[in-house]
Order: structure tokens, then sequence, then C-alpha cells
């Protein structure tokens, strides 16, 4: 009975941990579209409600960081247990920093409110709307321990790359044709990168699952569409700027 009782016990720790990580995968989920809707709609009341659910996430992630530290130094575990648990640990950690980058963006949507509307800023809720589409489904991967599904995921975080290598070279030409929208592009700039990081993160996750689920790391070279450091935007001849 008491052999009985301990296995119990340990699989109500690992049915935690995995609790835990859903949960964090659904706020994150959450801020995320919610910081992109206060883009979308200049709402700073809104954005400001995820600057402050950033800290629910941090707590989230100290109690998973505490079980798992206990289900490693009592229960000694192996094999797909061991994975579990290291698993959970680095996924809480980009979860965390997904959480992270959409109070970012959220932070910057309420200074970029305060300036007049400018045109492309609608492409940041495109550019949005993908990277919220890996993290849902780098996370129902996890839930399924689908590791294709996690596969897909990695390799469509290129075209999140792409997209934000081409709104890049957008915002530069804005800022060079009227200095005026030199402070309103610059948060866009940021908030674009914070997105593209998001997807970074998400790739992160999609290759921990697949270490989960197959006990092998995933040895593809990481496909990257970010060509953004190689980008040089230069006046017209006519001196436009």
């Amino acid at each position: 009975m008491a052999a009985e009782h301990i296995i119990k016990s340990y699989d109500e720790e690992l049915a935690r941990l995995n609790k835990t990580i859903v949960e964090m995968g659904g706020l994150a989920e959450s801020q995320l579209a919610a910081a992109i809707e206060a883009v979308a709609k200049r709402d700073s009341e809104l954005a400001a409600r995820v600057v402050e659910g950033d800290a629910a996430v941090d707590e989230l992630q100290r109690e998973l960081d505490n079980l798992a530290i206990r289900l490693l130094a009592l229960r000694q575990p192996m094999a797909r247990d061991l994975r579990e648990i290291f698993a959970a640990l680095k996924i809480g950690a980009d979860l965390e920093r997904i959480c992270d980058y959409a109070a970012n963006v959220a932070k910057r949507s309420i200074a970029l409110a305060q300036t007049p509307p400018i045109q492309p800023v609608h492409a940041l809720p495109r550019m949005g709307a993908l990277a919220l589409a890996l993290v849902k489904d780098v996370i129902d991967a996890y839930v399924e321990r689908n590791a294709e599904k996690a596969l897909d995921v990695w390799r469509r975080d290129e075209e999140l790359d792409e997209m934000y290598s081409s709104l890049f070279r957008e915002f530069l030409t804005y800022m060079m044709e009227d200095p005026r929208n030199i402070g309103a592009c610059t948060h866009l700039l940021f908030m674009a990168k914070n997105i593209e990081r998001i997807g970074d993160h998400a790739t992160n996750i999609s290759e921990d699952l697949y270490y989960l689920v197959h006990g092998r790391a995933l040895t593809e070279a990481r496909p990257k569409g970010d060509k953004s450091s190689l980008e040089v935007v230069a006046p017209d001849r006519n001196g436009a700027r």
C-alpha cells in the first residue's frame, strides 16, 4: 500500500507539473492576444492590464521551478520522467519570456497611442497574429505530446522572420521619408522585434518537446528568415529621407 501511495503521489506531482505548463501557456496566449489587440485598437487601458498580468506568469514560473526541484531531489526520476521535468523547466522559462515580450509590446503601445496614427502600424497585428498561432500550436503540441506538430511550428517560424525583415525595411523607409515618423516607427521596430523573439521562443519549445518525445535532440539547422541585420536603406538620388 505504501508503495502504491508513493507511486500515486509521484504521478500526481508530474501531472501538476504538466498542468502548470499548460496554465502558463494559456496565459502566454491571452497576454499576447491582448497586447496585439491593444496595438490595433490603441487601447492603453487594455495594454496596462497586460503589463500588470505579467506578475501572474512570474509566480507560476516560481511554482514550476520549486516543483521541478522537489521532484528531482526527492524522486530521482529516470528516462522519460527525467525528460519531462527537464523539458518543463526549459519550456516554463520560454513561456515566461514570451509573456515578458508581450508586456513589452503592451508598454510601447501605450506610448504609441499618444502619437498620431501612421500607416505601418496596421502591419504589426498581422505579424502578432502569426506569432500567436505559433504559440497556440506549440502549446497544443505539448498537451498532445505531438512532436510532428511541434516540428511544423519550428519550420513556420521562418515565415515570421521574413515578415519581420519586411517590416524592418518598411519602418526604416517611413523614417527616412519623414523625420516626424521616427518616434512612432522606433516603437514599432522594437515591438516587431519583440514579436519576432516570441517566435524564437516558440521554436525553442518545439525543440524541447521533440527531445521529450523522442529522447534525442533535433539536429536539423534552424531555418531563419530574418535578414534585418544585413539591411541597408539609403536615401534616393533626389535626397528623400
